[in-house]
């Protein structure tokens, strides 16, 4: 059985023209002589009758009572009617289908409501469905307890649905289905000359997701190289050919594959204290639960950076540990991606070479064998992307 996974976000499924061409990819996957397994997103984004924000708006989250058990209750009826839907539209047009939750899919969580931990999945009933001829349409987004208590599996949860039944069932591929035609060399809304790469590597993607980019959930990439399936990301509304994401290496001599950023971070610099007694800052930090990167660590003070939401907090902390510091808001990581890096002197200078050039202070920089990054202010976020871009000819 040639299984391939097709997983369709909000905006693939918010009407019912557009729920149409998502018949349309699933109807030629069985052309093709694939057995489909449907992943879906809740209908639309925000402000979208039935999207998972709107949902929650009506119990008023942000200062909502409710346990997260309950949250979890009513955050998942919104993957359960986009299903619903989706299985009427391809029943119409003679595909059998049966809907199934997270939980029904045999996916098995943790019970950290919100934000679940997939500890394994049972595939028999996806398979019996399978072996009669029959599309499973799965809920995207969420899981069950052994206990029998639905959970949600955290924002972008449904590519992780998709990706670790891709896993499990042992996929020829998973295909991420959403509104653009790829993955982009930087964001065209950003770059206008941003172009679709055409392969990229596990791991590049995963830096571009984790360092900002709204791709695809780095989990899900995650269980796709965990299983070595090949990932596809593809445009619902064309037939364009999408980026295939894969272990083997792709752009050869390209140094860069790609640029991204994090907006509203906030560097703090510290003068340390050397008394040989005091707790560790970033250890205190991390109790507060608060998340650092970008780190520098020299003799007499340590830099690093957060996020912006968290600068108040800091500067508190700092205070009252009686620590001399310095905090400067609004600033911007940007992050250049690619595997062609590793091992190639004089990156990071063309990078500080083209940035002065353009008049755009480096506060920080950063790097690993395949991601360097640079901090500089939020005003110059635009100008230094544009900059770099073209500089490495993506």
């Amino acid at each position: 059985m040639r299984i391939i996974i097709q997983k369709f976000g909000g905006t693939s499924v918010a009407t019912q023209q557009r729920r149409e061409l998502v018949s349309n990819k699933i109807e030629s996957a069985i052309e093709k002589g694939y057995s489909p397994v449907v992943v879906v997103s809740a209908i639309g984004r925000k402000g979208d009758p039935y999207a998972t924000d709107t949902l929650l708006s009506l119990i008023n989250n942000n200062e909502t009572h409710l346990e997260k058990r309950e949250m979890d209750l009513l955050m998942s009826c919104g993957e359960i009617i986009s299903a619903v839907v989706m299985a009427e539209t391809l029943q119409r047009r003679g595909i059998k289908s049966s809907v199934l939750t997270g939980g029904q899919a045999g996916i098995i969580t943790d019970d950290n409501f919100n934000d679940a931990t997939i500890l394994r999945v049972d595939t028999k009933r996806i398979i019996d469905l399978l072996n009669k001829g029959i599309v499973p349409i799965v809920t995207g987004f969420q899981g069950m307890t052994s206990e029998g208590d639905i959970t949600t599996l955290g924002r972008g949860g449904s590519d992780v649905t998709g990706a670790v039944l891709g896993e499990a069932l042992r996929a020829e591929a998973i295909e991420i289905y959403t509104d653009v035609d790829g993955i982009m060399t930087a964001d065209p809304r950003i770059v206008p000359e941003a172009k679709v790469i055409e392969k990229i590597s596990y791991n590049e993607v995963f830096q571009l997701a984790d360092q900002g980019a709204k791709v695809i959930h780095p989990k899900a990439v995650e269980y796709a190289m965990r299983g070595n399936v090949p990932l596809w990301i593809k445009n619902t509304m064309s037939d364009a050919q999408g980026t295939m994401i894969t272990s083997a290496k792709h752009n050869e001599g390209r140094i860069v594959t790609g640029i991204t950023h994090m907006s509203n971070r906030s560097q703090i610099s510290v003068k340390c204290k050397d008394t040989g007694n005091e707790k560790d800052l970033f250890e205190i930090l991390a109790g507060c639960g608060i998340s650092i990167d970008l780190i520098n660590v020299f003799p007499e003070y340590r830099v690093f950076t957060i996020d912006g939401k968290d600068s108040l907090r800091v500067n508190n902390i700092l205070k009252d540990l009686g620590l001399e510091y310095s905090i400067i808001n609004n600033c911007s990581k940007i992050a250049l991606i690619g595997n062609g890096m590793r091992g190639v002197p004089g990156v990071m200078a063309k990078i500080l070479k083209t940035l002065v050039q353009n008049n755009i202070k480096v506060l920080q920089t950063a790097d690993s064998h395949t991601t360097i990054w640079c901090l500089v202010s939020e005003e110059d976020t635009i100008k230094a992307i544009n900059a770099l871009h073209k500089e490495f000819s993506l």
